[in-house]
C-alpha cells in the first residue's frame, strides 16, 4: 500500500472514530433574540405604565447583551446600570438583589469587585427549568424592587415559551 493511500486511510479511520463522540455532545439551550426582545419590551412598558423612565438589558447565557433599550428621558447611568444588573444576575444565577444582600452581609466578598458586576436590585435570571439561559436587568425606577418587578413582568410574558 502506498504511503499516500495509507495516510488517507488513517485520516478516514480517525474521522470515523471522532464522529460518534459528536452525538454525545449536550444539547445547548439558549435565549432566542425574539424572546429577548419581548422580555425587554414588556419590562420597559411595565415600568413606563407606572411612570418610570428606565433602561433595560437582556443578556444571554454567556452574559453578552442581546437587547439593550434606553428609555426616553432616562438618566445616563441607567443604561450601564441595567446591563450590569443583568450581567450580575446571569453570572451568579440569582436575582441581583440577592447578590446585593450577600455583599451587604459580607462587604469583603471579592465577587463585588469583579468587572461588570453591581450589587443592586433590579435584575432576574431567565431560566428554562433550573438552567439559566440569560437575565434581564432594569434600571431607573425609584427603588430596585420596582425595577425587579418590571423585569419579572418581562419574564412572565414569555413564561410558557421557557418550559
Amino acid at each position: 500500500m502506498k504511503a499516500t493511500t495509507r495516510s488517507l486511510l488513517f485520516v478516514a479511520l480517525a474521522a470515523a472514530a471522532v464522529s460518534p463522540a459528536r452525538a454525545d455532545l449536550p444539547a445547548r439551550k439558549y435565549l432566542p433574540a425574539a424572546l429577548a426582545v419581548t422580555i425587554a419590551q414588556t419590562a420597559y412598558e411595565s415600568c413606563a405604565q407606572q411612570g418610570y423612565k428606565v433602561s433595560v438589558h437582556v443578556v444571554g447565557d454567556e452574559g453578552q447583551s442581546i437587547v439593550a433599550l434606553r428609555g426616553d428621558g432616562t438618566s445616563p447611568h441607567t443604561f450601564e446600570n441595567s446591563q450590569r444588573k443583568a450581567y450580575t444576575a446571569r453570572t451568579f444565577r440569582t436575582p441581583s438583589g440577592e447578590f446585593a444582600q450577600r455583599v451587604k452581609d459580607n462587604p469583603t466578598t471579592g465577587a463585588a469587585h469583579l468587572a461588570g458586576v453591581v450589587a443592586a436590585q433590579g435584575a432576574l435570571p431567565i431560566k428554562i427549568g433550573d438552567e439559566v439561559i440569560g437575565a434581564v436587568g432594569v434600571s431607573g425606577a425609584p427603588v430596585g424592587d420596582k425595577d425587579e418587578a418590571c423585569a419579572k413582568a418581562g419574564i412572565d410574558k414569555v413564561a410558557e415559551q421557557l418550559k
